[in-house]
């Protein structure tokens, strides 16, 4: 299911609450400052030098791609003694090529930096580097540096001239850089030249990192290389002369040279990614290339021309061509693709996806029922197949609806959209408190708490008191948001 949602979001207290972040009322000024500098925090440690990267961007959900960044970063998480973190992979939706990383649980990965990546490699890299700073605590230890500012005002221009020196370094400039520039002039060098040192530090400490990992996984390190340099031909054509000490990350160049020291020495350094793996990074990256322009079918089809008859070509071709005039259009297509790898979850799941958003619900749930036998524990694919069973109604869909939902809730366990769809197949069987109980979750993982302790609140009273149900719901009604 290749779904957009809404504005990035960010995780408060022990990472089981996905709520939006809360701007608090006042004057528009004030609250556009504090927006900035949610932004820039969030931005704290990226693997490019954006001052904020897709802070105010959506995510983006896809069974196959997140699948893949898992197979990509499973290995790395291993080797870097993250293994047990259940550390989690959510897609930004931002063409730019960036990472970062904003806490020990979760990493942020660009679809730009999927769609731009000639190689597995290139990604995997990536990941490394982020992965050394999760192991390396880098955020932490930057939080600690930034709290002995001695007062919020000296913390927010610290923040701010990161911003400026970050947009510096990949040419942005804007606003946020001018405002970054002005407050430098007002003073505080000395200690921004310090949180600056330190950061380039980490910097060059998880590329080691990352070298590190790849070497005990049997990777290659060349993928590292070659995006560096992707980096400094942006620099050489957007940045003039730039002081090398007021950048929060190192120039390209530099760690191109370091880096080469590093990787050269590897037994791993010719070794080639696999042909099954580059072969499904290829499929992805043609999928991001068909709906990342759906409002522009025709860039694919001069991208992906008729006479490419690769398999990637002609996935992109299809989901252009449900865009461009329609599923029965597309139809074609997608059975052919079906046709060639009929054991491939991911097109029978395209199928249905097309055919249930145009209505053709009856027809949608064949598709999606063989996607989920093919593709048991993608949870987005089994909400997907509820979503159309409660559309098409009947007992026997509903009850169906509630067991994919309660099976894919395991490990899309805060998944608004899952719960709310399994309240509504109760809610249709009659059973009220266990519709409310699932309301209550999904307005939880709305962050919406007020809603959630209402219903949750309802909930209980439809429940034998200290059973399973009655205890999440009382866990709902008695939840405070940690004190930031």
């Amino acid at each position: 299911m290749f779904a957009y949602f809404g504005r990035l979001r960010r995780w408060f207290g022990r990472g089981d609450r996905f709520a939006a972040t809360r701007v608090s009322r006042g004057p528009a000024r004030h609250r556009s400052l504090k927006l900035r500098t949610a932004a820039i925090l969030t931005a704290a440690l990226t693997f490019t030098a954006s001052a904020s990267p897709a802070a105010a961007q959506g995510l983006i959900r896809d069974a196959e791609i997140e699948n893949l960044m898992q197979d990509y970063a499973g290995p790395i998480l291993e080797a870097a003694g993250l293994g047990s973190q259940n550390i989690n992979i959510h897609l930004v939706n931002s063409e730019s090529f960036n990472a970062f990383v904003v806490d020990g649980r979760n990493m942020f990965i660009h679809v730009g930096a999927i769609m731009q990546a000639s190689t597995p490699n290139q990604l995997i890299g990536v990941i490394a580097h982020e992965a050394g700073h999760i192991a390396g605590g880098h955020l932490s230890r930057l939080r600690t540096l930034m709290q002995r500012a001695q007062s919020a005002s000296l913390m927010l221009q610290l923040l701010s001239i990161a911003a400026a020196a970050a947009g510096a370094a990949t040419g942005a400039g804007g606003d946020a850089a001018q405002a970054g520039q002005a407050l430098a002039l007002g003073g505080q060098t000395a200690l921004m030249n310090t949180i600056m040192a330190y950061r380039r530090a980490e910097e060059y400490a998880a590329d080691q990192a990352a070298v590190t990992y790849l070497n005990r996984t049997e990777q290659s390190g060349r993928g590292m290389i070659e995006v560096l340099e992707f980096f400094a031909e942006r620099e050489l054509a957007s940045v003039g002369v730039v002081n090398p000490y007021s950048r929060t990350h190192p120039i390209s160049r530099d760690r191109i040279q370091q880096m080469k020291q590093l990787v050269r020495q590897s037994p791993y350094y010719d070794k080639r990614d696999p042909k099954e793996l580059r072969r499904r990074h290829a499929l992805a990256r043609a999928k991001l290339d068909g709906f990342m322009n759906k409002r522009n079918p025709q860039a694919v089809f001069n991208k992906y021309p008729q006479s490419d008859d690769s398999l990637p070509a002609r996935y992109a071709r299809a989901i252009a061509r449900n865009f461009a005039a329609g599923v029965d259009a597309a139809l074609p297509e997608i059975n052919a693709l079906i046709e060639t790898q009929p054991n491939n979850p991911y097109f029978r799941e395209l199928k249905g996806q097309f055919l249930l958003e145009s209505g053709q619900v009856k027809q949608a749930i064949p598709p999606l029922k063989k996607a989920v036998e093919l593709a048991p524990d993608a949870g987005l694919i089994r909400i997907m197949l509820a979503q159309a069973l409660l559309a098409e109604g009947g007992k026997p869909n509903l009850n169906a609806a509630v067991d994919h939902l309660r099976k894919a809730l395991v490990t899309e366990d805060k998944s608004a959209t899952g719960y709310r769809q399994l309240a509504i197949a109760y809610g249709r069987l009659g059973r009220i408190a266990d519709a409310e109980l699932a309301s209550a979750q999904a307005y939880f993982y709305e962050g919406k708490l007020k809603l959630a302790k209402e219903q949750a609140e309802r909930a209980k009273a439809g429940f034998p008191p200290h059973s399973a149900s009655w205890v999440k719901a009382d866990d709902i009604v008695n939840f405070e948001p940690p004190q930031r």
